[in-house]
């Protein structure tokens, strides 16, 4: 029998169920931000909320986050006190009820989920609680930290290395007395401490080399050689609070051979960026390659120009045909004649005919960026000299137009506008946007700015170096002073700082890589002179230099 339906008989389409909430327990590595994988940002992108441990509350790392992700720490509950592994249990399940069906909650854990954590106790709450769940792999502290140290876990003929965790109760590492095997060492700088005492009580010989390794794969990172039989002597000044690794072997020997990180050429600075937030990207990335953190200090605000019909009669001569070059001065100008197109519904096309000079080679990427190749780059000094020295001159029989559109901040010298006017060409010098002092920062940054507790300050425009020295002060004379051209050079020497860095293009990676060389140059000079290797601020005189 064929069952028929009901002409009045509505059809729908089957609600597919929905899939409920899961967690994600995945690795964040042993500090160094660089070292989560791919995986593990794929996850964090997807978030809707991320439970985390004391590494994994780097900012660095929850960039990869929503902006609107739901942030939980793991390692301390409301009142401060430290959460139990089980009470950590429970704060995963419910946060993966929190979120419904098809949420999901990343429980990111410092280094390998499954390397000295509480995965099994979590795992087992999620499936008591009917909540599916992934593991991803991290990066553990107990190989990267002493790879980062420049120490390996295997040398030579080695097969094996043992690893402990030594923070509780216990003498876990008398049994490895006798055993010449790399030891692994992993806890509170404490805890360590009396684990290589009671291994030298059992009878692991004296001579044996020690390496302890502080806040490793950050830029923080300390390491401290000795042998076993003067421990106290290797550990003094040791004022870590996180957990630590120690590694206990004839490898330690290979270091001054193998390090690395703590070898680079900025290891440890702190450098200063006068620029925005936005624009500090590419920088800070450069600095932490070759080993400085960089505290980012906006001076400047780039706001729109207060009347825009300027721009706007500006943008209607470029798509009309007024104008036979269009020359941009700074990245900002790209970005504010972006923006005024695309309010209008304009792109790129409308450039087609033109030509286009960029003022150096950043400038020119961010044209690229919006699909505009320059015709004119300077190829030699990159600034505004530098663009006439290449600028052709006006030519009645060859350019069909005599005119010129700069759109240019406020505050843009003359040195361009007259320059071509005396090649013949007529300029329409427009303000694109304005730049307006930033608010000062706070107390502690200046007190660190003049107290010289920074190694080095980069300067990136004129602008910046008077802004800086508006609301923060004058750099202390034991900062380094690095300078992205002579422009900006001679800026700061009007306002008497001594420049000691000029990179040779003009351009933030140019900088970044001059800065290096110079820390490259203090280190040589220091080895000839037979004295340990100093950070500018370690070398603070107690009275102030004159400029030169």
């Amino acid at each position: 029998m064929t069952r028929s339906r009901t002409p009045s008989a509505t059809t729908q389409t089957p609600t597919p169920p929905a899939s409920p909430a899961r967690v994600a327990f995945v690795g964040a590595g042993p500090g160094d931000p660089g070292l989560l994988t791919l995986r593990g940002r794929e996850l964090l992108a997807a978030a809707d909320v991320v439970i985390v441990d004391r590494i994994a509350r780097d900012d660095v790392l929850l960039a990869h986050a929503r902006p609107d992700v739901t942030v939980i720490d793991a390692s301390h509950g409301e009142r401060g006190q430290e959460l139990t592994t089980a009470m950590r249990a429970r704060l995963v399940v419910k946060a993966a009820r929190s979120v419904g069906d098809d949420g999901l909650v990343v429980r990111l854990m410092d280094g390998d989920p499954g390397t000295f954590t509480g995965l099994v106790d979590e795992v087992r709450a999620c499936r008591r609680a009917g909540i599916s769940f992934d593991v991803v792999p991290g990066v553990s502290a107990v190989s990267a930290v002493p790879t980062y140290a420049g120490v390996p876990l295997t040398a030579r003929l080695d097969r094996a290395f043992h690893v402990v965790q030594v923070d509780g109760p216990g003498n876990p590492v008398a049994r490895y007395a006798d055993d010449p095997t790399t030891l692994v060492l992993l806890g509170s700088p404490d805890a360590i401490r009396d684990a290589l005492h009671a291994l030298l009580k059992a009878g692991r010989d004296t001579a044996t080399p020690v390496v302890l390794t502080e806040t490793g794969t950050t830029v923080a990172q300390q390491s401290r050689t000795g042998v076993l039989g003067d421990i106290d002597r290797a550990f003094r000044g040791s004022t870590a609070i996180h957990p630590s690794v120690a590694v206990v072997s004839a490898n330690v020997e290979l270091r001054d051979e193998l390090s690395w990180f703590e070898t680079k050429p900025l290891f440890g600075w702190r450098v200063l960026v006068p620029r925005t937030q936005a624009q500090a990207g590419p920088m800070i990335e450069r600095l932490a390659s070759y080993g400085a953190t960089a505290d980012v200090v906006p001076t400047i605000s780039v706001e729109p120009p207060r009347t825009p019909q300027q721009m706007e009669r500006a943008v209607r001569g470029l798509v009309t045909g007024r104008y036979e070059w269009v020359g941009f001065t700074s990245v900002n100008a790209v970005r504010a004649v972006r923006e005024r197109f695309e309010e209008l519904g304009l792109d790129a096309r409308a450039f087609a005919g033109l030509k286009v000079a960029a003022v150096g080679g950043v400038t020119a990427a961010a044209l690229q960026d919006w699909g505009i190749k320059p015709d004119l780059v300077p190829s030699g000094e990159q600034s505004a000299a530098g663009l006439l020295a290449d600028w052709p001159a006006y030519d009645d029989l060859l350019d069909p137009i005599n005119r010129v559109l700069l759109p240019r901040a406020d505050i843009a010298t003359e040195t361009l506008v007259a320059g071509l006017r005396a090649m013949g060409w007529e300029v329409d010098d427009v303000t694109a946007y304005r730049t307006v002092r930033a608010a000062p920062p706070a107390p502690e940054i200046r007190d660190a700015i003049k107290g010289g507790e920074y190694d080095a300050v980069v300067f990136t425009s004129s602008s910046t170096v008077r802004n800086l020295v508006g609301i923060a002060g004058k750099p202390h004379p034991a900062t380094v002073v690095a300078c992205i051209g002579p422009a900006t050079a001679k800026t700061a020497r009007e306002q008497g700082l001594r420049v000691d860095v000029l990179a040779p293009e003009a351009s933030a990676a140019s900088l970044v890589d001059a800065l290096a060389g110079h820390g490259i140059g203090l280190a040589l000079a220091a080895a000839e002179a037979g004295h340990p290797v100093q950070r500018p601020r370690d070398k603070r005189p107690t009275t102030r230099r004159r400029a030169r």
